[in-house]
């Protein structure tokens, strides 16, 4: 997040004061090589998900014997709750076109492509801003800095596909076909961009770049842990306090972030779960708080990195209805390519569907489980092989709530409607009148100054009673 929040990012002259192009200069003093060394140095790991070696990625492609490579920048952010790539692109554009640059040289590319969501208007028109001032002032396109490197760079809006988001539906997506995911090998370093050899780092990744060139491999990796070197942004969102975007060194415990940074739950509530990687994560729960944060400890248990979300829930979530949510999502953004994905993923749904309807057996948690790793098995892309993460994590971390779901058709967090009633406590009632004149649909009677009733049959489970009673003598039962 270097210069986001401080420079004007609509105002070049701030970002060269505040450092930009220090890197890019420096990597052209530099072998190409020798610049991938730097970055290998670091330990710069991929932040869109994976946790990839950058250096690595670069250094397939510098390998590869082409007199045409590409430089591609995945801004195609498509998790629920999620926002760095947009924060950093609105924040500081010039530090990823830069990064992207630096990538340029070091594997031979004369081209780079940003794939940015269209649903991302003030970012894009940043980022062409930025593009467009950095070629008046030759620090794009033609002999930049008259080192007699030649780099350009171009915008593709994407149109909200989830999918795209995997690296070779991006491809498709830029070269104008249906944004399906390719078969892999010939990796994107090999084939990628008009089968031409590719990398694709998303924003963040790009974004720490300059950083590295710029202080020093060694600067960089001096923070973070072992094989997880650096900062991490995330979007802290949820039940918490302090909602918003934080970065910090890889290591950082899971409590720091929610009690420390994020402020603790809201409220007074019981901390429930994190979902870290959106849909293609899984949950933490108490016993994981101690736990730091980097890429292999969260593959470890269960979760991922993913691009940076951080969801926190409290005790009035209902993991089944999380697990849905998720897989609701799942099922639009399912490109439809491979049959796991597109049949595997509805059929999980539909178990899920019947579960929190009341409808569900303790065969269906079985056919839940066996699909669930089937469908993570046999799907061709990352979407698909992770798509049941969430299922897989709330049915390991919280099986009581499955079970009490199946056996007492009962929704321990009263969320799921078909398996909750809205019930008076005689008791506090006070004959108000209040709640029936609320109520949409006529479901609540009763004489002024005496306790007033429910009737099952018509409440719609809305909640305008509860919200609408001063004396709290509403409950969900």
């Amino acid at each position: 997040l270097h210069g986001c929040g401080v420079i004007n990012p609509e105002d070049i002259n701030e970002a060269l004061g505040y450092g930009a192009y220090k890197g890019l200069l420096k990597a052209l003093s530099m072998t190409q090589q020798e610049v991938i060394d730097e970055v290998l140095a670091a330990g710069l790991r991929g932040r869109g998900g994976g946790g990839f070696p950058t250096g690595r990625k670069w250094q397939f492609a510098l390998n590869q014997n082409s007199a045409e490579k590409y430089v591609v920048c995945n801004g195609d952010e498509g998790d629920p709750g999620a926002f760095m790539d947009r924060s950093i692109l609105e924040g500081n554009p010039l530090a990823v076109i830069e990064g992207m640059a630096i990538a340029g040289y070091a594997i031979g590319a004369q081209n780079g492509y940003f794939y940015v969501r269209a649903e991302y208007p003030t970012a894009v028109a940043r980022l062409r801003k930025a593009i467009e001032e950095a070629k008046k002032i030759g620090l794009l396109g033609e002999n930049i800095l008259g080192t007699g490197f030649s780099f350009d760079v171009h915008i593709r809006l994407g149109a909200g596909a989830f999918v795209c988001g995997e690296e070779t539906a991006l491809l498709n997506s830029i070269e104008g076909k249906r944004g399906m995911p390719r078969p892999r090998p010939p990796f994107p370093a090999v084939k990628g961009l008009w089968q031409k050899p590719s990398i694709i780092n998303n924003v963040e990744t790009l974004a720490c770049v300059p950083y590295i060139l710029r202080e020093g491999a060694a600067k960089f990796a001096s923070m973070g842990t072992e094989k997880s070197k650096g900062t991490k942004v995330f979007a802290l969102g949820g039940k918490v306090n302090n909602v918003g975007l934080v970065e910090i060194p890889m290591g950082t415990t899971v409590r720091d972030l929610i009690f420390e940074i994020g402020g603790g739950i809201p409220n007074g509530k019981q901390f429930k779960a994190i979902q870290t990687g959106g849909p293609s994560g899984g949950c933490l729960t108490a016993k994981d708080l101690d736990t730091p944060i980097d890429f292999d400890n969260l593959v470890a248990l269960g979760s991922m990195m993913g691009s940076g979300g951080a969801i926190v829930m409290d005790e009035d979530n209902c993991m089944v209805d999380v697990a849905k949510f998720y897989m609701e999502f799942i099922c639009d953004e399912s490109c439809g390519k491979c049959s796991p994905c597109r049949i595997g993923t509805k059929r999980i749904l539909e178990i899920l569907e019947k579960i929190t309807k009341g409808q569900g057996t303790l065969q269906d948690l079985a056919d839940l489980e066996d699909l669930s790793e089937a469908v993570k098995a046999n799907s061709l892309c990352g979407l698909g092989q992770t798509a049941a993460n969430p299922v897989l994590s709330t049915m390991r971390q919280f099986k009581d709530e499955y079970i009490a779901h199946v056996v007492d058709k009962q929704c321990p967090a009263h969320i799921c409607k078909d398996l909750m009633q809205y019930y008076i406590v005689p008791e506090q009632c006070k004959g108000c009148s209040k709640c029936s004149r609320v109520c949409p649909v006529g479901a609540i009677s009763g004489v002024i100054k005496q306790p007033f009733v429910i009737d099952q049959e018509k409440c719609i489970k809305c909640g305008m009673c509860i919200s609408s009673c001063p004396f709290h003598a509403i409950i969900k039962k």
